[in-house]
């Protein structure tokens, strides 16, 4: 039978925060290096 209280060690919750996180850093970079100087090409 599946149960969360078998994923309640604070490593799965680091685990997730740094998943999470890098994820914000790769979207964050995508916009700074291809929508804006795609935007700024548009605009020129």
């Amino acid at each position: 039978m599946f149960s969360l209280t078998d994923y309640d060690h604070p490593s799965w919750l680091t685990a997730a925060g740094t998943v999470a996180s890098y994820g914000v850093i790769l979207g964050l970079m995508t916009l700074l290096l291809f929508a804006v100087p795609f935007a700024l090409f548009l605009l020129l």
